[in-house]
C-alpha cells in the first residue's frame, strides 16, 4: 500500500530517525556500562569469599566450644588432684594400701592433666589460626563490598545522567513526531522495528540506510514518483527521504 505525505513531513522522519538512533545508543550505553560488568564480577567474588568466611566462622565456633570443653575437663581433673593432695597432706589416709593407691592416682592425674593441656594447646593453636584466617577473609570481604558499593553508586549516577538524556531526547522526539501523519509514523515504526533504521536519506543515488547505490532503472522509477509519495529503498525497503543531493 502506497503511503502519501507532505515532503516536509517526510523530511521530518530523518530528524525522528536521528533521535531514535540517539535513544538506542543511550539504551545500549545504559545496558553496557562498565560498572555493571564489574558489579557482577564483584558479586561473584563476594559470594565465594563469603562462603570461605562462613566455613572459617563455623571452625571458630566449633573450636571455641572444644576449647571450653577442654578447659572444663582440665579444671575437673585439677580439682580432683587438689582434693587428693589435700587428703594426702592431711594425714587422713594412714593405711599403706590406701596411701599407695592415692599416690598412684595422683600420678595418673598428673599424666591426664598433661595430656589434656597438650590437647587444649593444640585446640588453641587451631583456634588462633582460624581466627586469624577469619579476620583476613572478613577484611577481604569488607573491601570487596566497599568496592561493590562504590561501583553501584557510579552505575546509578551514570544511569541517572543517561536517563535524563533519554528523557530530553524523548521529549524532542515527541515534538518532531507531532507534525508527522499517523499513517507515516506507523509505517516508520514498522520498518524501524524490522531493520533498526526506519528512514534514510537518498544522497548521490545511494541509500544511507543500507549504503547501497541504487541502479539506474530504480532511480528513474523513484524520480517519476510524485513528491508526496513515500518512497522505499528497492534494496533494503527502508523509507527513502529525498534530498537536494539525491541524484534523481
Amino acid at each position: 500500500m502506497t503511503v502519501k505525505a507532505d515532503p516536509t513531513a517526510q523530511a521530518a522522519l530523518l530528524e525522528l530517525q536521528a533521535q531514535d538512533a540517539i535513544l538506542a545508543q543511550l539504551q545500549h550505553r545504559r545496558n553496557t556500562l562498565p560498572e555493571i560488568a564489574r558489579i557482577t564480577e564483584l558479586e561473584a567474588q563476594i559470594k565465594d569469599v563469603d562462603g570461605t568466611r562462613i566455613e572459617l566462622d563455623t571452625q571458630v565456633s566449633d573450636l571455641t566450644r572444644e576449647q571450653k570443653k577442654a578447659d572444663t575437663e582440665v579444671e575437673m581433673v585439677k580439682t580432683r588432684r587438689t582434693r587428693d593432695e589435700e587428703r594426702l597432706n592431711s594425714g587422713a589416709v594412714s593405711n599403706p594400701k590406701d596411701l599407695a593407691s592415692l599416690q598412684h592416682e595422683l600420678v595418673a592425674l598428673e599424666r591426664r592433666i598433661s595430656t589434656l593441656e597438650d590437647a587444649e594447646l593444640e585446640i588453641m593453636e587451631k583456634l588462633e589460626e582460624a581466627q586469624t584466617g577469619l579476620a583476613v577473609v572478613q577484611g577481604d570481604l569488607d573491601s570487596l563490598k566497599a568496592d561493590r558499593d562504590e561501583q553501584v553508586a557510579a552505575r546509578d549516577a551514570a544511569i541517572e545522567v543517561l536517563d535524563q538524556q533519554a528523557a530530553d531526547t524523548q521529549a524532542e522526539r515527541g515534538t518532531s513526531a507531532a507534525g508527522i501523519p499517523v499513517d507515516l509514523i506507523t509505517l516508520y515504526d514498522k520498518v524501524r522495528g524490522q531493520y533498526g533504521v526506519g528512514a534514510a536519506a537518498l544522497r548521490a543515488r545511494r541509500c544511507e540506510g543500507c549504503r547501497l547505490e541504487i541502479n539506474g532503472a530504480d532511480l528513474r522509477e523513484l524520480a517519476a514518483a510524485p513528491e508526496d509519495e513515500v518512497l522505499r529503498c528497492p534494496e533494503c525497503s527502508r523509507i527513502l527521504i529525498r534530498t537536494p543531493e539525491s541524484g534523481l
